[in-house]
């Protein structure tokens, strides 16, 4: 009876060491489990649209290049017409990264620059997408083309005064010029003359600024977002150039097009409508190339 206790004994304290053994897994599965969801998980930000560039030279179409640089068509040597189409390639050393293109023509008129750039954004910060880093970059090159913040003019404010405005503005004196009129008594022929001279030669001259619905702006129909700047430089001796630059960003791509003009004649300014128009229409072939 003794040996039958005491193994009866032994296994009661074998059964209460399992037990315990059993408890002691369970909970640190718990604790395993508890610590599992409080842990935070990163997520990688999405990678852009863009994985490769296209070949920038090639990008613009010889219709194209001859809207832009007239001077191609007056190239009588079939060789050298063919050389001035290809342009001459930036130097890059990754071609997938930044690529561009730049074509110089002179022509009787004038002398035409063209150059087009592509820079496909890549972060490196697993936090920010490739578009969001190229949102950055097209935000420093809008501030520091200092566009204005201001919504650009409407149509209508642009549109010039019709036949009837003009004809009513010129028949009608300001009321500065009929108070000089009648306390002289009558006017001066000569001063008439002289001041009628001065008015056309001002008329006449090139403008110095831009004109009003054409000064540097955001564009809303380029792209996910995209300025214009139009600026105007050189003056007396020298003729005045025109550059229009133009800047889109599609996803984490962000295109550069610098459109310049130099007039052989001093005192002809190249147009800004012209220019501008011209430069737009490429951006949007390139965006819709990009897209297709």
């Amino acid at each position: 009876m003794q040996r039958k206790a005491y193994v009866t004994g032994i296994a009661a304290l074998l059964a209460a060491l399992l037990a315990g053994c059993t408890s002691g897994s369970s909970g640190g599965d718990d604790t395993s489990d508890k610590n599992a969801d409080t842990g935070t998980s990163t997520v990688a930000a999405q990678p852009g649209k863009y994985r490769t560039l296209p070949e920038a030279c090639g990008a613009v179409s010889h219709d194209t290049l001859d809207s832009l640089l007239p001077g191609i068509a007056q190239i009588t040597d079939e060789e050298q017409r063919e050389k001035a189409y290809e342009g001459e390639a930036t130097l890059t050393y990754d071609t997938d990264r930044k690529v561009g293109c730049h074509w110089k023509i002179e022509s009787t008129d004038a002398t035409d620059r063209l150059s087009v750039d592509f820079e496909r954004v890549v972060s490196y910060d697993n936090a920010v997408s490739d578009d969001s880093e190229a949102q950055t970059i097209y935000t420093q090159l809008e501030s520091a083309a200092d566009i204005p913040e201001s919504a650009p003019p409407s149509p209508a404010e642009t549109e010039s005064p019709s036949a009837s405005e003009s004809e009513s503005a010129t028949a009608s004196p300001s009321p500065s010029a009929s108070t000089s009129t009648s306390a002289s008594g009558s006017a001066d022929p000569s001063s008439s003359a002289s001041s009628t001279s001065t008015s056309t030669s001002t008329s006449s001259a090139s403008p110095s600024t831009t004109p009003a619905g054409l000064q540097p702006r955001t564009l809303s129909d380029l792209g996910d977002e995209a300025y214009l700047d139009d600026q105007l430089s050189g003056s007396g001796s020298t003729a005045e150039q025109r550059t229009v630059t133009v800047v889109f960003r599609t996803s984490n791509v962000v295109v550069t097009i610098v459109y310049e003009e130099q007039p052989m004649a001093t005192g002809t300014v190249p147009d800004s409508k012209e220019m501008q128009d011209s430069a737009q229409n490429l951006a949007a072939q390139l965006a819709e190339a990009l897209n297709g």
